[in-house]
């Protein structure tokens, strides 16, 4: 498969389970999109017509405790992280996700439900040329003691995540990924959300978590983790938050060529970084993919990296 053109999925997948926060059974359908069309999720199941949302950064109405996208009239869907991460990090551009309740199903707490439908839809290769937001130069926020940047990186796209909890079970913890299907597969796509029993009542006050429960959440007290299967990795935790960061990124619209490094972070500094960006009209420019055959070094972009020559495609002054 040659990923210098753009994907989609050959066909349709439906995956159903229950919102983490609203506790609502849920349906989720992810299915082909047109070329360019990017990720488009739509809601079903409303008393009127059903309403569609582009994933890109502007529909994003909250970043409270997970991603939430919607329109002038309101929030639509929530939790969008997870299955955008596995749409990104599975090299598919562009994509239907209809999903029939408020909230995208929260699954295992990870993303690989998502990849495995994605597998089970299979992706197919589009007349287009793969398009890439290339990141010139850095772009860096800091909130309160969280700091994150986009800066440039040769070699496709990049994550970086530190993560530092007084909890002593997850403590300070380290995690890189260098994006493609196989190290998103290997390396992320199963770590799952995690959270503490001492924030339960106030979360369920906040109309939080409704729906967690051991079979989707890493659960910790003070002292210990609670899931009788422990973990999926040694630093799961950090590796949920590297899947996060590529979920929340994604909302740039186009795959990103740079680094991305977060410290301290969450949704809501992934979002304020990628938003930086999006507004420094000098810090970024689209570029296209060269077809593989003009480059016999080319490396397949949807494994993360682009080789041979990249054509600008426009930049952020004439978009």
């Amino acid at each position: 498969m040659k990923f210098s053109r753009q994907t989609t999925l050959r066909s349709q997948a439906t995956v159903t389970g229950v919102g983490v926060h609203s506790g609502l059974p849920v349906s989720l359908t992810l299915g082909p999109a047109p070329v360019d069309a990017g990720f488009i999720f739509v809601r079903t199941g409303l008393d009127e017509a059903d309403r569609e949302v582009p994933a890109i950064a502007a529909s994003v109405t909250a970043t409270d405790l997970a991603t939430v996208l919607g329109d002038r009239d309101g929030p639509l869907v929530s939790t969008a992280e997870h299955v955008l991460a596995a749409l990104r990090g599975m090299g598919v551009d562009n994509a239907i996700i209809e999903v029939d309740g408020p909230e995208v199903p929260i699954m295992d707490g990870s993303a690989a439900a998502f990849v495995a439908a994605i597998d089970q839809a299979g992706i197919v290769t589009q007349s287009a040329s793969r398009r890439f937001i290339q990141v010139l130069k850095p772009v860096q926020v800091a909130i309160g003691d969280s700091f994150g940047e986009l800066r440039p990186h040769a070699g496709g796209f990049r994550v970086e995540v530190e993560i530092d909890f007084t909890n002593p079970v997850i403590g300070r913890q380290n995690f890189s990924l260098d994006l493609n299907p196989e190290s998103f597969r290997r390396e992320v796509s199963r770590a799952r959300t995690f959270g503490f029993m001492n924030e339960v009542a106030r979360l369920w006050s906040a109309g939080f978590a409704r729906g967690a429960s051991f079979e989707n959440t890493v659960v910790l007290d003070e002292s210990r983790l609670l899931n009788s299967e422990g973990l999926r990795y040694s630093n799961e935790c950090a590796r949920h938050k590297a899947l996060d960061a590529v979920g929340d990124l994604t909302l740039a619209g186009l795959p990103l060529l740079g680094a991305y490094r977060s410290v301290r972070g969450g949704h809501k500094l992934n979002h304020a970084v990628l938003t930086a960006l999006l507004a420094d009209r000098s810090a970024w420019r689209v570029v296209e993919a060269e077809p593989a055959r003009r480059s016999r070094g080319h490396v397949e972009a949807g494994a993360g990296m682009v080789g041979g020559l990249i054509a600008p495609a426009y930049g952020p002054d004439v978009s």
